[in-house]
């Protein structure tokens, strides 16, 4: 998560940290769905679901691994204020924070499912090392979340309440549409029917995440972070827009998903819309909560 200020402070920051702040939402989403990717995937070697043999299970691997390591590239980069990396700025800081070493601590089990991936993967030791994956994923997604919460001011605070439960829904709703992704471009789903209940799971957690995302501006208008209730009024049509590509393209996608010669492409579209829809929304939401109460 940023590191960031109270925001009785941040609302006097000058326009250049606006900038950069404006990018860790980008990667902290592509983050959360690398970790719900991530935990998928462990559950399923856990459950015994993931039959899919070495190449099938280095592909999640390897996509998690590049979406979870972007935040660390942007704050390796040597421009001129570029983003922390939960908030660790590896260029100035010799010691990671908490979060950043939870963080860092996700790659080890991940090698291992990686090195222990063979055949149909019900050795135990995968097992373990896929359950060891989604825990440690889960850890994460959960401590960045209140982590992000304990930076804010009291009555920010308090209306952000839901935010460490959304961030765990979205990395479930993200990371499941990835898998999908992921297992089609394999070739190893070829019974659209046998997708129906991956399906209704991914469409309750869709339902789901966009409850909480409701509560979440319904406190932040009560909260009156904006100072100015024609702001609000003016997000409107950036927050339908935003709704649009995390929620209705990515479900018409899945239920075209039971269609034979249309599944790759569906999943093709719906991970990009739900990534880009959830930025927007993200980058909407924050820019209002961080600047806290008006005074």
């Amino acid at each position: 998560m940023p590191n960031t200020a109270k925001p009785a402070n941040d609302a006097d920051k000058p326009p250049a940290y606006w900038r950069a702040e404006s990018v860790a939402p980008l990667w902290r989403i592509l983050a959360a769905s690398g970790y719900g990717l991530w935990t998928w995937l462990g559950l399923a070697l856990v459950l015994g679901l993931y039959p899919a043999g070495r190449s099938g299970t280095l592909l999640p691997l390897c996509v998690g691994t590049v979406l979870v390591s972007i935040g660390l590239l942007v704050a390796c980069l040597p421009w001129r204020g570029a983003s922390g990396w939960y908030g660790w700025h590896p260029r100035r800081d010799s010691r990671p924070t908490g979060a950043a070493l939870l963080a860092l601590a996700t790659f080890l089990p991940m090698l291992a499912v990686a090195g222990l991936a063979r055949g149909d993967n019900i050795f135990w030791a995968t097992r373990l090392a896929g359950a060891v994956l989604a825990l440690c994923s889960l850890a994460s997604l959960a401590y960045t979340g209140y982590r992000f919460r304990r930076q804010l001011s009291p009555a920010s605070q308090r209306a952000s309440a839901s935010l460490p439960l959304s961030r765990l829904v979205f990395a479930g709703y993200a990371g499941g549409l990835w898998l999908w992704l992921c297992t089609l471009a394999e070739g190893e789903l070829v019974a659209p029917r046998g997708l129906s209940p991956w399906i209704l799971l991914l469409l309750t957690l869709a339902l789901l995440l966009g409850l909480l995302e409701g509560q979440a501006w319904q406190a932040l208008a009560k909260l009156g972070a904006h100072g100015n209730a024609s702001l609000e009024h003016a997000l409107q049509p950036a927050r339908f827009v935003a709704a649009l590509f995390t929620f209705v393209f990515p479900c018409i996608a899945l239920l075209l998903a039971r269609q034979d010669g249309v599944d790759l492409a569906a999943a093709a579209v719906a991970v990009p819309s739900c990534l880009l829809g959830k930025w927007l929304e993200r980058y909407l939401y924050e820019s209002l909560l961080l600047r806290g109460p008006a005074g």
